[in-house]
C-alpha cells in the first residue's frame, strides 16, 4: 500500500526543561525548512526565554544543516538578528549523532506510533502531541510551504557570510558562533580600534 501523502519531521528538545517541539513539513527536508521550525519554536518560547542571550544548538551534522552549507548559516545569521541572540552552532562527529538526546528523542517518538495506523496527516500530529518527554507533551505543528532544494550562496554573497561566522582555526565546521548584527558591528569597530591603536603605539615606540 503506496502511502497517500508524505512528512518531513524537525525537531528541536530543550536538554533543560524538557520541552520539546516537533514540526512536520509535505514538502522537501531543506536548510529553509529546518530554520522555518526553529523560528516557530522561538515564537511560542521567547517570553519563557527572555532571559536567553545565547542559543546553543547540538546539531546532528545532516546535509540540510551542516557547518558547510550557506544557505543554513545565511538563514541562522538572519534569525540571529532577529531575534538579537546569539548563536552557536556545535556539530556532533559523523556516526556520532546517537549521544545527541534528540536521537533518543526520536526513538521513543517512534517506539509510542508502533500498533497505530498513521493513515493521516491529522493522525501524525495529533498522535506526536500526546508523546510525552520526561512527563512533559510535545508541541507539534504542520508547515505547509513548498521549500524549493539546492539553494546556495555563492561569491560576494558567500564572502560576506563568512565574515559574519567565527569558526576556531581546529575545528572550522563543527564549531560555529554567530552575533546579531548590531552587537557584531560593534565589536569589528573595538576590533578596528584596537589595531589602529597597536599601531600607533608601535609607530610611537620607533620614533
Amino acid at each position: 500500500m503506496w502511502p497517500k501523502e508524505k512528512l518531513v519531521p524537525g525537531g528541536i528538545l530543550e536538554p533543560v526543561s524538557g520541552k520539546s517541539f516537533l514540526f512536520f513539513g509535505t514538502s522537501n527536508k531543506t536548510s529553509d525548512f529546518m530554520v522555518d521550525g526553529l523560528e516557530l519554536w522561538w515564537n511560542e518560547r521567547k517570553q519563557a526565554l527572555a532571559h536567553v542571550k545565547e542559543l546553543v544548538l547540538n546539531m546532528d551534522n545532516g546535509p540540510e544543516c551542516s557547518g558547510r552549507r550557506s544557505q543554513f548559516l545565511y538563514r541562522m545569521t538572519a534569525f540571529a538578528d532577529m531575534t538579537g541572540l546569539g548563536i552557536r552552532l556545535i556539530y556532533y562527529p559523523p556516526y556520532h549523532s546517537k549521544y545527541n538526546n534528540i536521537e533518543r528523542y526520536w526513538a521513543g517518538l517512534e517506539k509510542s506510533w508502533n500498533g497505530y495506523l498513521l493513515e493521516s496527516v491529522a493522525t501524525v500530529i495529533n498522535r506526536a502531541c500526546k508523546f510525552t518527554w520526561r512527563g512533559i507533551a510535545a508541541r507539534s505543528m504542520l508547515v505547509e510551504t513548498v521549500y524549493e532544494k539546492g539553494i546556495k550562496l555563492y561569491g560576494k554573497e558567500k564572502k560576506n557570510l563568512e565574515k559574519r561566522l567565527m569558526r576556531p582555526s581546529s575545528l572550522r565546521w563543527w564549531d560555529i558562533s554567530i552575533r546579531p548584527k548590531a552587537l557584531f558591528y560593534i565589536m569589528t569597530v573595538l576590533s578596528l580600534r584596537t589595531v589602529r591603536a597597536a599601531f600607533a603605539a608601535h609607530s610611537s615606540s620607533l620614533e
